[in-house]
Parts: structure tokens; C-alpha cells; sequence
């Protein structure tokens, strides 16, 4: 009977956790009654429901629809407002250029030539793809960035064990046949889907990023295990480092650029929505700020990897020549023949790859910052132009823009179901619930009040302050998504920082950068999750290398702010577009 109950108590704990959780908080609007407490009550609730993820993220972010009008907080119709930005419309043209690039195969391309342009020596093969994964991350969706080069990785490293062991499942493929395997397809989304980590613009699941996805070697490390009882300790550090790595890269080249990955774009229009006078950021700047992280975090985490899994010889660095492997020859195969199989670049590519490169240009030149950008041809239009503007029109382009010749019938770059299936909708639902809650903080007065809370904190080097910050925001991420994270913090350290009198880019640029870095364990995200269903690696591999990753985010992220990015955004002074409150204590850096 004990039994029983126990086992009925554990099959509705998510039930009984969505009940308890209001009941909790119920001292809160009832005993107090202040708007302030509403709002709290509400802010806690959605804490609770995104960190715990009881129930789906994006209806999570309804909550404010409800609950806001119901307490008195704001009218329905106001809440309405704040769940449609110019985020989703940046979001939208992203997309569509991720939907024309993955369609027509352009990723490949980029991908392979990345990698035969570093040899195959392992050090530099594992370079080569992390390069080339990081690169595709910071334009389409970190999953995707994955779901691309995992294949291209796979049918490498089959070529690698099996130059030695001609008889086991990695056999020689030259042509490197990319077999879909529907049950893996399910397998892997049944993982992602129970994770349910809605990062952002980067965990849509769709029939154009599936095509491409070999059976993973989850089947076929215990195949190969038992054919090949002579796999060396190395091979398999190779294949661990080599899928970490991917999984890792599309994180660390998602933080580059503005569209890379939610959590900065959630950050960009938080600035807009509470501080309206804030023109900090654009993407040019942000590409100032965090390129140089990316590529920073890049080669540190491939060192870390390499020192890990392969080995600490170094040699590598200066060995460029000379005689290569049976394996390295092999790989080397593989890559060249891939290569050679995707023959002169389509006219589709071609389109798409201009489109991308007039897409980013625009973006870099619009407001540079240091020079009158083209947005000045607008000059009764100050500030109307945005980012999103740009993504929107071209990536509106590619549904008029035509695929084939004038001797074929008409077909656009994409279609609606191609776009369709591709837009991660359930992350628009969920950043404008973000959008809804910071605006009902606001409201409500709520932030004000944690902002007197925080008062005290002002008496700590600001350094300290955000260092505290970013570990605990790193923390979080590891085990609820990135997007809810960032939504969550947001609120909180902004209030922090005017409490403090400091910089509110200060605080909130290294703690946003910081929620992209969940490398711990396999349901951190969906780039993990995809990597580790290839059944090369186990979860102590990742929570290893995985460490060693957060640590060195972490000084890399709190270096570049301290450093290049104090002139770069004047971080020293407290800007006029952020509120002054009186009596608060002042801190300097």
C-alpha cells in the first residue's frame, strides 16, 4: 500500500508541484496585498514553473496575461503589447536566412572548407570543426549549427577507428553516405523535447535540419566495441573530444553576434523596453565586444579539450608538415571527397551567401559608432531603423527572390512551410512573457523596492559584484534554459546596478553572456543532448571538460568587459538614460 502511494506521489510530482507552488506563495497577495508583493507573487511563480519546467516554458510565459489584470497590476491590453517586440521581427528575418542557407546546403560548404583549410592531425581537425560549428552558430541556430556538423564529424571519425579495423561499423565510406535513421530522429528529439530548453532561436527541431543527420554511434559503439577489442584508449579520446568540442563551439560562437543566440537578443530588447533613451547597442558594437571573446573562449576551450582527452603534447603547434597517419590520410579522404561531392557552388548558394553577406553588412554599418553610419540618410527618422529592420528586409527577400532559371517554373528561395517549420514560436511566447514581467516589475514598483533592497551592495568593488553575478547566473543555466534564465535575472540585476550606481551594461552584458555557458551536463542544452546521443561520450566527460569550460567563460567574459569594453560603451560613468535614485551609494569600479 506504502508502496503504491510512493509510486503514485512520484508519477504526479509535477502535479503536485504546480499546485503547491501558488499555495506557497499565497502569503504574498493575500497577507501583504501590495502591488509590490502581487507582482512578486507572480514573478516567483513563473521562477518557479520556468526553473523546474513542470510545465511548458511558453505557457509559463502566459502567466502575466492572467495574472496581471486579475491583481490590478495592468490591463489586459497593455500586457498584449508586450508580447510582440522588434525582437520578433529580427528574429523572423534570422530565421528565414538560417531556412534558405540550411535548405540549399550552404552550411556544408562552409563547414567542410573550414576543416580542410586546418589539415587532419587531430589537434587541428578538432579545431577545424569547432571552428567551423562556432562560425554557423553565430548566423542559425546553435541546435542546427550542431545537427550540421555532426554528421560530417561522425562519418570522420568512423574513418579514423576504422583505419585499423577495416571490419567494424566505421568501415571506409569515401562517399561518406549520410544514412537517415527515423528512430534516431526520434531518439534525439524525444531528449531535446524533454529537456524542453528554450534558448532561444536555436532549439527548433524541422525537417530541414533533420535531413542531413546520420544514425548516431550510440547502436554502433557497442557494434564496434565488440568487433574492435583493439581501439586504442586515444581513438576514444578523439571521438570525445571531437563531439564535445562541437557541442561546446556552438555555444561559445552563438555569444559573437546579437541574432547568435536569445539570450542576447532578449538582453538587446530589455535595454529598449525599460531604458528607451539607450542606443548602446547595435550589432556592430556587440560584434566589437564579444567576436573577440568567441575567438578567445575558442582556442582556450580547444587547448582545454586537447590536454583533457588527446593528450599534453604540444608539439603539434609547430608540426605542420611531414608524413601523415594511415588515419589522417583516411580522414583527409573523407573531408576531400565530401568536399568534392557538393561540386561548384549553385546559383541558390550563391544568392543566399550574397543575401547573408549584404544582410551582415548593413547590420555592422547602420550605426558604427565611430563614423555616421547609412541610417543618417534617415535623418528625420532618428531611431526608427533598427537591426530588425534590416533582417526583415532581406529575409522577407527570400520569399520573392527566384530559385531557378527563367526556363523553370517559379519557385521562391523558401516557402512558408519551410520557414514555418523552422520559426521557433514557442521561444517568441516566451521572451514576450520576459518582456510582459519586466514591465510589470516596473509597474508595480517592484523593481524600485529590490532596488533599495540592494542598497547595501554598494559598498562592494563593482568588480566583485559582477563576478558573484556571473557565477551564479552560470550556475542556473546549467539546469534551466537559457532563455527563462536570462528573462528571470534581467529584472533583478537591473535594479542592482542603479542601486549601486553603476553602469546597468556593467552588470547585465557579462551576466547575459555568461547564461549561454551551460557545458555541464547533457539536458544543459540541446546541442549537448545531440552530441551525447552519438554514444561517444558519457556525462562525467562533459561534466569534466565541461568545468574547465565555465572557468574559463567566466574570466574571459569579466576580462573583455573590464578591458575593451569600458571605452567601448563608457562603462565607467553612469549613463543619463538610466534613472537616478536619491541616497543610493555610489560605487567605482
Amino acid at each position: 500500500m506504502l508502496k503504491k502511494l510512493r509510486k503514485g506521489l512520484w508519477n504526479y510530482r509535477y502535479f503536485t508541484l504546480i499546485v503547491l507552488t501558488p499555495l506557497l506563495l499565497l502569503p504574498l497577495p493575500v497577507v501583504v496585498g501590495s502591488k509590490e508583493a502581487e507582482c512578486a507573487f507572480v514573478l516567483l511563480l513563473m521562477a518557479t514553473y520556468w526553473v523546474t519546467e513542470v510545465i511548458p516554458l511558453s505557457i509559463t510565459a502566459m502567466l502575466p496575461a492572467i495574472l496581471f489584470p486579475m491583481f490590478g497590476i495592468m490591463t489586459s491590453t497593455g500586457v498584449a503589447k508586450e508580447y510582440f517586440k522588434d525582437f520578433h521581427f529580427l528574429l523572423v528575418g534570422v530565421i528565414c536566412l538560417a531556412t534558405s542557407i540550411e535548405k540549399w546546403g550552404l552550411h556544408r560548404r562552409i563547414a567542410l572548407r573550414l576543416v580542410t583549410m586546418v589539415g587532419v592531425n587531430p589537434a587541428w581537425l578538432l579545431l577545424g570543426f569547432m571552428s567551423g560549428c562556432a562560425f554557423l552558430s553565430m548566423w542559425v541556430q546553435n541546435t542546427s549549427a550542431v545537427m550540421m556538423t555532426m554528421p560530417i564529424v561522425e562519418a570522420v571519425l568512423q574513418q579514423i577507428l576504422g583505419a585499423k579495423e577495416r571490419g567494424c561499423v566505421g568501415e571506409d565510406n569515401p562517399n561518406l553516405q549520410l544514412d537517415d535513421n527515423d528512430d534516431n530522429i526520434d531518439k534525439i528529439k524525444e531528449i531535446v523535447s524533454n529537456r524542453k530548453d528554450l534558448e532561444g532561436p536555436e532549439e527548433t527541431f524541422t525537417g530541414i535540419q533533420i535531413h542531413t543527420l546520420q544514425e548516431p554511434a550510440g547502436a554502433q559503439a557497442s557494434v564496434c566495441l565488440a568487433a574492435a577489442p583493439s581501439r586504442t584508449k586515444q581513438d576514444l579520446m578523439i571521438c570525445k573530444a571531437m563531439c564535445i568540442g562541437i557541442a561546446y563551439s556552438s555555444n561559445i560562437g552563438g555569444i559573437a553576434t546579437l541574432p547568435g543566440t536569445s539570450p542576447n537578443l532578449i538582453f538587446s530588447e530589455y535595454l529598449n523596453q525599460i531604458y528607451p533613451n539607450c542606443n548602446c547597442i547595435n550589432f556592430g558594437n556587440w560584434l566589437l565586444l564579444c567576436l573577440p571573446i568567441s575567438v578567445i573562449m575558442l582556442l582556450l576551450t580547444w587547448i582545454w579539450l586537447y590536454w583533457l582527452f588527446i593528450g599534453s603534447d604540444i608539439r603539434f603547434l609547430w608540426r605542420c608538415g611531414g608524413d601523415h597517419s594511415e588515419k589522417e590520410k583516411a580522414a583527409r579522404k573523407v573531408i576531400e571527397d565530401e568536399f568534392k561531392l557538393l561540386g561548384t557552388m549553385s546559383s541558390q548558394e550563391i544568392v543566399t551567401a550574397v543575401v547573408f553577406l549584404l544582410m551582415v553588412l548593413l547590420w555592422l554599418t547602420r550605426s558604427p559608432g565611430f563614423m555616421p553610419g547609412w541610417s543618417t540618410l534617415f535623418p528625420h527618422h532618428s531611431g526608427y531603423i533598427t537591426d530588425a529592420t534590416v533582417a526583415l528586409l532581406l529575409g522577407l527577400s527570400f520569399f520573392i527572390l527566384p530559385a531557378n532559371g527563367p526556363y523553370k517554373k517559379y519557385e521562391a528561395m523558401i516557402s512558408w512551410k519551410e520557414f514555418q517549420a523552422s520559426m521557433p514560436w514557442k521561444v517568441a511566447l516566451l521572451v514576450g512573457g520576459g518582456f510582459a514581467l519586466a514591465e510589470g516589475t516596473k509597474e508595480s514598483g517592484l523593481s524600485l523596492w529590490v532596488a533599495k533592497l540592494l542598497v547595501p551592495l554598494g559598498d562592494l568593488p563593482i568588480l566583485a559584484t559582477i563576478v558573484v553575478a556571473c557565477i551564479i547566473v552560470t550556475t542556473v543555466t546549467e539546469v534551466a534554459s537559457n532563455a527563462a534564465t536570462i528573462t528571470i535575472f534581467l529584472p533583478i540585476l537591473s535594479p542592482l546596478a542603479e542601486a549601486i550606481h553603476v553602469n546597468p551594461l556593467y552588470v547585465l552584458i557579462p551576466t547575459t553572456l555568461c547564461t549561454s555557458f551551460s557545458f555541464l551536463l547533457p539536458v544543459s542544452n540541446p546541442p549537448n543532448a545531440v552530441v551525447f546521443t552519438y554514444g561517444h561520450i558519457d556525462i562525467m566527460d562533459m561534466v569534466k571538460a565541461g568545468l574547465g569550460v565555465n572557468v574559463i567563460g567566466v574570466l574571459a567574459v569579466v576580462f573583455a568587459v573590464v578591458t575593451w569594453g569600458v571605452p567601448l560603451f563608457n562603462l565607467n560613468t553612469y549613463p543619463d538614460w538610466a534613472p537616478v535614485h536619491p541616497g543610493f551609494n555610489s560605487t567605482t569600479p
